[in-house]
């Protein structure tokens, strides 16, 4: 069986620091080859600010706050990763795939809406998904030699005050919810499982 065919493999790894996997997604990027499988790495982080490549630091957060901030590589703004939110990065060979990055961003979003279903919407020019006009989920990709990594952050059961530190994805006044907020019961693990599984068949048969 080719590694184009190999089912994707996704990882649960619970609450995981953020600069540790982060060096991990890197390392992993780096050192894998034509025939290394995709993963799907589920997660929750501890509470922290990570500023995209096109961050402005006049979006926020204040110097002398507690939650640490850090710079990345994707693309995208500032967001907040804290507990009770389902992290999900994509560690996807696009090229092996013949997937265009815009097609593999339009395809996150839509396992978002797909899970949520009809109440979750687009905003032209605002990347990520949105519900009555606030923001569920975040999404920013980086790719290198064809492959994709960090992925997207869907906002489920957490405190929601840190977004009030920063303009959230570079949007002043940009509202967030979640999902409990929306009345959906399920959990950040069942919600988690069925995003993974959604954007699996969505790969599989791209």
């Amino acid at each position: 069986m080719s590694a184009v065919l190999e089912r994707i493999r996704v990882v649960s790894m619970g609450l995981s620091p953020y600069e540790p996997t982060l060096a991990a997604m890197r390392e992993f990027t780096a050192r894998r080859s034509a025939d290394t499988p995709d993963e799907l790495w589920l997660l929750e982080h501890p509470p922290v600010y990570t500023l995209g490549l096109a961050a402005d630091a006049a979006h926020g957060p204040k110097a002398g706050g507690t939650i640490p901030v850090v710079q990345v590589e994707r693309g995208g703004e500032i967001t907040y990763h804290g507990p009770g939110q389902v992290v999900l990065y994509t560690l996807v060979d696009l090229a092996r795939r013949g997937i265009k990055v815009k097609q593999f961003v339009a395809m996150l979003e839509q396992s978002v809406i797909d899970l949520l279903d009809t109440r979750a919407e687009r905003k032209r020019g605002a990347p990520g998904i949105y519900v009555n006009g606030a923001k569920i989920a975040a999404l920013g990709i980086r790719v290198s030699r064809g492959c994709a990594f960090h992925g997207l952050a869907l906002n489920v059961d957490m405190d929601l005050t840190p977004f009030s530190a920063i303009n959230p994805c570079g949007f002043p006044g940009l509202q967030v919810t979640q999902t409990r907020d929306l009345g959906i019961k399920d959990g950040k693990d069942v919600l988690g499982a069925n995003l993974a599984a959604i954007l699996v068949g969505k790969l599989e048969h791209a």
